[in-house]
């Protein structure tokens, strides 16, 4: 077989992954007989993994269509969604129900910048002052770096953060459909360069953790990191009542009660009640890092009482995604993609926008659902 001819092509073909799964077979005593079935091309898959043995299916499936008034998306979508957790479609499917029948959400992306934050070290005070000077006066200078490095990155805003003889600086990037994180890595490694040719401070890591990258953080929650999304719904009293079983005035006693008051209690990063959940779903099936889900949970939802009807918001700090690159590539990811048009250039903030309407359906199905005492009951009917 030509597939099998392949051994010295770019990457690795099918019959390498047969023969390390064989390998991993042996040593383990465990049959892979169903990780050994998938669709995709191995080598090209070879861009997003190592040691590959095969592929874990995660069953995929779809709420909506919702109707979404954004700037970017606008009109009715039906949303793919990849989980194992029973009961959360449904959820979500109920919420945009809802959202339908009072005409919509609203959805707008107020920012978008990619961060690294590299940790440089001074001789101190004095040292770091000068370093800071020097940045501040040469930003025309590291922006022309940067676009040496990539053709679709720019340099948006540089922020400086002395600690003692640490100095971090915190620079941000517009990535355009990628997420961007490697593009930012990239070029804040050649900015850095300069920085320490024409100052003497010393880069000690290029991500210094004040990015601050998969890890739930003050930071990104108030300036944000990624797109900074906010999606809401009016819903009339009526519908509150009809379609969701309880009041306004029950679920926004219980949102305060929960998503801010036991928030904070607990010092949480955010105040929801699962962001994460639908955050998660549409990241695994439109092919974003998994990780970043960190970021999505630390969104805040917002509940209020107007004039009897139910205004209802979510604030996404800092959703991490883009429509090119990564795992956008692999074949059932660009699928999903496409299912939402979503797929390629001057799509990213269009996904931003649809997550950022799924978190606020699945937000106000299962808020609704506790203030009405129907949480456990609706997994007991589902059988979950």
């Amino acid at each position: 077989m030509e597939e099998k001819k392949g051994l010295k092509n770019r990457g690795y073909t099918h019959s390498d992954v047969d023969e390390r799964r064989e390998a991993v077979e042996k040593f383990t005593g465990t049959g892979l007989e169903n990780i050994s079935k998938f669709s995709f091309d191995s080598e090209k898959a070879s861009k997003n993994i190592e040691n590959m043995i095969g592929a874990t299916q995660i069953p995929l499936g779809f709420a909506g269509p919702v109707t979404i008034k954004g700037d970017h998306a606008d009109g009715e979508f039906i949303v793919p969604l990849a989980t194992t957790e029973g009961a959360l479609i449904a959820s979500i499917s109920r919420g945009m129900s809802v959202i339908n029948d009072s005409g919509g959400a609203r959805v707008k992306v107020f920012q978008d910048g990619m961060t690294r934050a590299p940790v440089f070290r001074t001789d101190g005070i004095d040292h770091c002052t000068k370093v800071m000077e020097w940045i501040d006066s040469n930003i025309d200078l590291l922006s022309s770096i940067v676009d040496t490095t990539t053709n679709h990155g720019k340099l948006t805003s540089v922020e400086s953060f002395p600690a003692g003889r640490n100095l971090f600086i915190r620079f941000t990037y517009g990535t355009g459909d990628a997420m961007g994180m490697n593009m930012a890595t990239i070029a804040t490694e050649a900015v850095c360069k300069t920085i320490e040719t024409h100052t003497g401070a010393v880069m000690v890591s290029v991500s210094g953790n004040l990015c601050s990258d998969k890890k739930a953080a003050a930071i990104n929650m108030i300036k944000g990191r990624g797109k900074l999304v906010i999606a809401e719904a009016l819903i009339p009293k009526e519908t509150v009542e009809k379609k969701l079983h309880t009041s306004t005035e029950s679920i926004v006693e219980t949102s305060v009660r929960k998503n801010l008051i036991g928030s904070s209690l607990s010092v949480t990063l955010g105040a929801n009640a699962h962001a994460a959940n639908m955050i998660a779903a549409i990241y695994i099936a439109t092919g974003q890092d998994p990780a970043q889900v960190v970021s999505g949970s630390m969104t805040t939802t917002m509940c209020e009482n107007m004039n009897e009807d139910l205004y209802i918001s979510v604030r996404l700090p800092a959703v991490e995604v883009g429509t090119v690159g990564g795992g956008t590539r692999l074949p059932t990811q660009s699928e999903a993609l496409s299912m939402i048009g979503c797929l390629g250039d001057e799509k990213a903030k269009k996904l931003a926008e649809i997550i950022a309407v799924t978190v606020l359906a699945g937000e106000l199905s299962t808020i609704s659902a506790q203030a009405a005492g129907h949480l456990g009951k609706a997994h007991q009917e589902l059988g979950r």
